[in-house]
């Protein structure tokens, strides 16, 4: 298939910002919040209405979920330039019984219930009110809006039979994995900047280095043998002539390229893919881990290139989820 950037942006967008609302939500849940310092001391305050806001600790959780919903919304955006006519996405949410577009999209809009009730009950309660009942019941449904959505956008890829690298079962498990280890790479980086405190940072990026990184660099790994393990489908089983012998084609059906070869023809050398597969992987796996010891030794700053280079290492492998996947009709062609 042909990689189509705005899909590829919206995978990693959406994915990073689900993960990262799916920790907060988490705990939120568990009662576990960690403690957050203002962002601003209260004295750089100039008004005093002003300064119960900045001296609100509640105010760096809510910042943390506003930037989950930001980079959730860009991820849904992006996928609109996808589309023949944005303005007609809506009519793709009628078909939620048998569609898992319509459900990803079902999904994510319910997903915000939740995420704009804990923003509201933040913003309202005091700074040193323990978490209500509500407040935990908020962060039990968030989790379950963002495990829903990505699920049924791993669902999108994984139910089309006729796409041979997407219908396989380590698919659902590489999206959940991905989107958990990126929402956690960029919850380390903004703990930096204390949102949340230090103390948080530290124990997201261990959990990060030796939990998340591993077993989402394994769940790809995995993911490649399986497809590289079944040879793509040929114009013999394509056609079902293959029980009388070797079938080929006698002539191309047109001289011109037209829209099947052009969106689900992309071809991928063997050696280019080999060379991507290692960085994503590598990229993956080592980014937070690589930075886990600078961090104790120079600070936290360290968490922004493990962001970037764990991001850039998603990124490939979502253009390499799209580039190494051939659609079963190419095989009519020859290809």
């Amino acid at each position: 298939m042909r990689p189509t950037f705005s899909i590829i942006c919206f995978t990693v967008l959406s994915g990073a910002g689900y993960g990262l609302l799916f920790l907060i939500g988490l705990a939120t849940a568990l009662g576990a919040m960690p403690t957050f310092r203002p962002l601003l001391p209260p004295e750089l305050a100039g008004f005093a209405l002003v300064t119960p806001l900045i001296s609100n600790p509640n105010l760096a959780l809510a910042t943390a979920l506003a930037i989950g919903a930001m980079l959730v919304s860009a991820g849904l955006l992006c996928s609109l330039g996808h589309l023949g006519k944005p303005a007609r996405a809506w009519r793709a949410l009628s078909q939620w019984r048998s569609s898992w577009l319509s459900r990803e999209g079902v999904a994510s809009l319910l997903t915000y219930v939740p995420l704009l009730g804990l923003l509201v009950d933040l913003f309202t309660r005091r700074a040193s009110a323990a978490p209500t009942p509500t407040l935990r019941l908020y962060g039990a449904l968030l989790c379950l809006g963002c495990i829903a959505t990505v699920v049924c956008t791993a669902h999108i890829y994984a139910s089309l039979k006729p796409i041979r690298a997407w219908h396989d079962r380590h698919v659902l498990p590489g999206y959940l994995y991905l989107s958990l280890y990126s929402g956690a790479l960029v919850l380390t980086a903004l703990a930096t900047l204390g949102i949340p405190t230090q103390t948080t940072a530290v124990a997201l990026w261990i959990g990060n280095a030796l939990i998340l990184a591993p077993n989402a660099a394994a769940a790809k790994w995995r993911y490649w043998r399986s497809i590289d393990a079944h040879d793509p489908p040929g114009t013999g089983n394509a056609t079902g002539l293959d029980r009388l012998g070797a079938v080929r084609s006698f002539e191309q059906p047109h001289t011109e390229e037209n829209y099947l070869t052009h969106e689900m023809g992309f071809v991928l050398a063997r050696k280019h893919a080999r060379k991507l597969r290692a960085f994503a992987f590598w990229s993956i796996l080592l980014a937070p881990i690589s930075s886990l010891l600078p961090a104790w030794l120079i600070g936290g700053f360290t968490a922004w290139p493990a962001l970037v280079f764990g991001l850039l290492g998603v990124f490939v492998e979502r253009w390499l989820f799209f580039a190494e996947a051939k659609h079963a009709v190419m095989a009519y062609y020859g290809r």
